[in-house]
C-alpha cells in the first residue's frame, strides 16, 4: 500500500491483551467498534494492519490483527499510531463537526483580516484546542468553542476568531480587585511561617 497523502489518526495501540496476540486499542472514532469499517489501517512508516476481530473492553477495544498471533509480537506494537487517508472518511457529519485534519492549515481571521494559521489541533481532555501561529508567535492556543471560534469555513480555507473570547486580547472592562496594597502583577506570597516566597 502506498504512503498516505492526508493521514488521519484513527487509533493508537496500547498494551497486549492475553497471550494470543490481541491488543488493547484506543480509538478516536465516534463508535469504537467502527474502527474495523475503514479497511486496512496504516502506520506513518507504511506498515499495514488488517483487523480480523474487534470487541469492546471498557474505554478501549480489544483487537486481533492479521499476522499478530502471540504476546511477544503484540507487545512490540505498543504505542503504534494507526491512520487512514482522509479520502476514505465520510463528509456527512453534523454542520458543526470537523475532522482535525481539515482544520490544520486553515487561515485564522479576526475583524482585521488574516492574523495567523492553524498548525495543530489538541485535546488534553477538556475539549479541542487550536494551536495557531499569530504574527510570528508560535504555539498560541485557542479554545475551539463557539464563542472563541464562531465561524469555520473549510471550503473557503479559514476560521473566524473572536479575539476577546479566544484570549488574544485583554478585556478592558475587567479590573483587578481594588484592595489597598494589592499589586495584580506581583507574585503570590504565602504566610511567612508557611515557607512562602518572602
Amino acid at each position: 500500500m502506498s504512503k498516505l497523502e492526508n493521514p488521519v489518526q484513527m487509533a493508537v495501540i496500547g498494551a497486549a491483551h492475553g497471550i494470543k496476540g490481541e491488543l488493547r486499542v484506543k480509538t478516536f472514532t465516534g463508535d469504537p467498534l467502527a474502527l474495523a469499517d475503514y479497511g486496512p489501517l496504516q502506520t506513518k512508516d507504511g506498515r499495514t494492519f488488517q483487523i480480523i476481530d474487534i470487541r469492546p473492553a471498557g474505554t478501549v477495544v480489544v483487537v486481533r490483527f492479521k499476522g499478530i498471533s502471540d504476546r511477544s509480537a503484540a507487545e512490540a506494537l505498543a504505542g503504534t499510531e494507526l491512520f487512514v487517508d482522509r479520502s476514505v472518511l465520510p463528509d456527512d457529519g453534523e454542520e458543526d463537526e470537523f475532522y482535525h485534519a481539515d482544520l490544520i492549515g486553515l487561515d485564522v481571521r479576526d475583524d482585521t483580516g488574516v492574523v495567523g494559521k492553524v498548525v495543530a489541533v489538541h485535546n488534553f481532555g477538556g475539549g479541542d484546542i487550536l494551536d495557531v501561529t499569530l504574527a510570528g508567535r508560535k504555539g498560541v492556543l485557542i479554545p475551539f468553542t463557539q464563542a472563541a471560534v464562531p465561524h469555520v469555513s473549510i471550503a473557503d480555507g479559514f476560521v473566524q476568531v473572536n479575539p476577546l473570547a479566544a484570549g488574544l486580547v485583554d478585556d478592558e472592562d475587567s479590573e483587578a480587585p481594588s484592595r489597598p496594597g494589592f499589586d495584580p502583577k506581583g507574585r503570590p506570597r504565602g504566610p511567612k511561617d508557611a515557607g512562602g516566597n518572602r
